[in-house]
């Protein structure tokens, strides 16, 4: 029996028991009870199917605790982001304000989402009205969007700048919402991408301001497993990379020890 076996509303519980295991220790009934409202009955037999699941360091009860302990070489059944870890972590009363901050709502106006969407389906050029935040200008010009993208938080989208002859990324925020875009074939075949085409292997390291003790707590919060952390992003979207890692900030506690180019391979 494998996780795909399950039905979804199961996976789920199973994925969470797996999470109070692995940053917890350990895990009761009451646990999947409180989160997802189901019976002790279904609670019970959430948690054979996941010691089936488990097979061999299986977690194992403790009569004295009352609960399952995860063994000491606990084997997780699946990763997990850091929401999901402080979804397990928080012991904050449901009825008292949250112990988190608020995540910043973007919003994303359909009509735009959808003019581009069938300029980047269709292969045509589509004219709008697009401020920019630098100069603050607002003036309309002809683009052709290739493709969607995203940060983590926002949606953005490449597209070629016919006004400035070069790819560009672009905020669909900043285009005026209007009840029709004029849009029409493109004559000629764009130029390559080589921005989207390559990627960048960025090799980072404890920024050289901090201290020996503050380098070795980056290099823990950030999961190092050698001298040097490597990430790997396409070039275009390496700006957004800086900006939600800090490394363009003064007192950022990551810096780049370098920065490989590789062109991407078609298929």
């Amino acid at each position: 029996m494998t996780l795909d076996d399950l039905k979804h509303a199961q996976r789920q519980r199973l994925l969470f028991l797996d999470r109070c295991f692995t940053w917890r220790g350990v895990a009761r009934r009451r646990d999947l009870t409180d989160r997802f409202g189901i019976s002790t009955a279904q609670a019970a037999n959430d948690f054979r199917t996941y010691l089936k699941l488990i097979g061999q360091n299986a977690p194992r009860y403790d009569a004295r605790l009352k609960a399952y302990v995860a063994s000491i070489d606990h084997e997780v059944i699946t990763t997990s982001t850091m929401q999901n870890v402080f979804g397990v972590l928080d012991t904050n009363d449901r009825m008292q304000p949250p112990a988190e901050l608020p995540k910043a709502k973007r919003w994303l106006d359909p009509r735009v989402a959808t003019a581009i969407y069938d300029a980047v389906s269709n292969e045509r050029k589509i004219k709008i009205r697009y401020t920019s935040m630098t100069s603050g200008e607002t003036a309309p010009q002809w683009i052709a969007p290739t493709r969607f993208t995203f940060d983590g938080e926002s949606i953005h989208f490449r597209a070629y700048s016919f006004k400035r002859g070069e790819y560009r990324n672009f905020h669909p925020a900043r285009i005026e919402p209007e009840g029709k875009y004029e849009s029409v074939e493109i004559e000629e075949p764009l130029p390559f991408d080589k921005e989207w085409n390559t990627l960048s292997i960025i090799w980072l390291r404890p920024s050289a301001k901090l201290s020996a003790a503050q380098a070795a707590v980056v290099r823990r919060e950030f999961g190092f497993s050698d001298d040097m952390l490597k990430i790997e992003v396409r070039q275009a979207l390496e700006f957004y990379f800086d900006r939600r890692w800090g490394l363009n900030e003064p007192e950022g506690r990551l810096e780049r020890a370098k920065t490989d180019r590789v062109p991407i391979a078609k298929d």
